[in-house]
């Protein structure tokens, strides 16, 4: 398969010059990061051909969202990453605005990624409005190529009352020799809906119905979802757009929410709902399931209305470290996926540390590690733990005993944007001890707090060089169980 127009391969080559530029560059070391210029959602995280394949929305040329391509990776291991050539382009008549968000699955021999075709139209009285339709491209791994017929759905394909501005993002499946395909809608009401499609072809497409919509309002439009098992328990995931902040559960802007329940007569019941992270950095999820059953889920390490990285970084944009769902009860856990522990190294550990002072250990710091620390016989009002700690800027994790809350908060790490810096979650009140396992790469942190029940992620830009970690009891004294190692890829 060879690649059919010069607007991929103008992408393709632009990206292998800018990779030899930038050799000197000084990337996250186990996330993946844009290859050239800027990166968005995750698309078509994917098992095919015995590795796992993710693509993303990629502006190659520039370190601003620009016209979406999408750009392609590969690994068998989650953690070392192949950068491939650019997989697609916006160059056809139906997706010259952009090749959107989208899925992939394995079919036979053949990748098929599912995606959203972007163009304008104009109306009768000459002004032009966005269209968003699904396609569906095929490929080896490497090249792809745009099906004929393109795009396959389309606003005639819409239920009453839907917004064809805002019909996006497929996940694409296939079950019992049928495919299926869900999407991100929107009412005209700006209320966010799930509808699914079915095909035995791939080309001819009919609409089944509304998935799954709810009473109250959660954001508007609501993008990327994902859907899938776990255990016995069907969950969607879905990104909404324009979220009010509640309580300490959302934040306001763009979220990330999971459902789950069941499915009957072709609709989704919801039995629950929880955030998916607690972090300002994290969007548009996306899952796998492995060769051995794990549901594996990346997201977007960034947030729409919170851009912070230095101006003297040409490219933007990485991805969350691959994470593994699991389910207890209603409540998904996520936990790094298993296969970092291949590159842990230099252990350290101390048990049963009481903790009266500040104190800094000399052999527990660095920026890129994986750190857990277990906070128990709490007889202090809360405990502060400062990472990347130098110069006087640190990023701060603090357990507020009496609340049960914790405390995130970027606002000494050397920006000085006016941006979101804090963030607080509640721990489940009836729990003694604290657990945190910390995973810091050089520009990011993600937490998962008590065997992950909850998460949070974060960016943070500081000189490389402050690596110091400090530990800080307030008002009393408590024991720590700590565990540090550094990754070494």
């Amino acid at each position: 398969m060879q690649v059919e127009n010069s607007a991929l391969a103008r992408a393709r080559e632009y990206e292998t010059k800018q990779q030899k530029l930038r050799d000197a560059a000084v990337f996250p070391i186990f996330h993946l990061r844009s290859p050239a210029g800027w990166i968005n959602d995750p698309n078509g995280f994917s098992l095919y051909e015995g590795e796992y394949h993710l693509f993303f929305q990629y502006h190659p040329y520039s370190a601003e969202w620009g016209p979406m391509h999408w750009g392609h990776a590969k690994t068998r291991d989650f953690v070392q990453w192949e950068y491939l050539p650019a997989a697609m382009a916006p160059d056809q008549d139906y997706d010259c605005e952009g090749c959107f968000s989208g899925s992939a699955i394995q079919d036979g021999d053949r990748h098929i990624l599912a995606y959203t075709s972007v163009c304008f139209e104009k109306q009768e009285d000459g002004r032009t409005k966005v269209c968003q339709t699904q396609s569906i491209a095929a490929g080896d791994g490497y090249n792809y190529s745009k099906q004929n017929g393109n795009p396959v759905i389309g606003a005639g394909q819409l239920p009453a009352g839907s917004d064809p501005e805002n019909f996006r993002d497929p996940k694409l499946w296939k079950e019992n020799d049928i495919y299926y395909i869900i999407a991100g809608s929107q009412d005209r009401d700006k209320t966010g809906r799930i509808l699914k499609y079915a095909s035995r072809d791939l080309i001819h497409w009919t609409f089944e119905g509304i998935l799954f919509r709810t009473t109250e309002k959660i954001g508007r439009m609501w993008e990327c979802p994902d859907y899938f098992k776990l255990r016995d328990k069907q969950v969607l995931l879905i990104s909404p757009q324009d979220m009010q902040a509640k309580g300490l559960e959302y934040h306001c802007g763009n979220g990330s929410v999971y459902f789950t329940g069941y499915e009957e007569n072709g609709a989704f019941i919801e039995e629950s709902r929880g955030c998916m992270d607690f972090g300002t950095d994290f969007y548009a999820p996306q899952t796998l399931l492995t060769g051995d059953g794990r549901r594996i889920m990346i997201a977007w390490m960034q947030s729409w209305d919170i851009q912070n990285y230095p101006p003297e970084f040409e490219w933007r944009g990485m991805m969350t470290f691959p994470r593994e769902l699991s389910l207890q009860g209603h409540t998904i856990r996520q936990a790094p996926a298993r296969e970092i522990e291949q590159f842990r190294k230099n252990k350290v550990r101390y048990d049963n540390f009481c903790l009266k002072e500040k104190t800094c250990f000399a052999d527990i710091r660095g920026r890129v590690i994986d750190l857990t620390v277990q906070i128990k016989k709490i007889n202090c009002s809360s405990v502060e733990i400062r990472l990347a700690k130098g110069g006087g800027h640190y990023i701060s994790i603090e357990y507020d005993a009496a609340k049960k809350t914790i405390i995130f908060d970027r606002k000494y790490a050397q920006c000085i944007r006016d941006i979101v810096n804090e963030r607080k979650l509640n721990l489940n009140p009836d729990r003694d001890t604290v657990t945190m396992r910390i995973l810091m790469d050089l520009y990011s942190v993600e937490i998962f707090f008590n065997e992950g029940e909850k998460t949070l992620t974060s960016l943070f830009f500081m000189d490389l060089q402050h690596d110091d970690i400090e530990f800080i009891p307030y008002g009393g004294s408590c024991v720590l169980d700590i565990e540090k190692w550094d990754i070494n890829i």
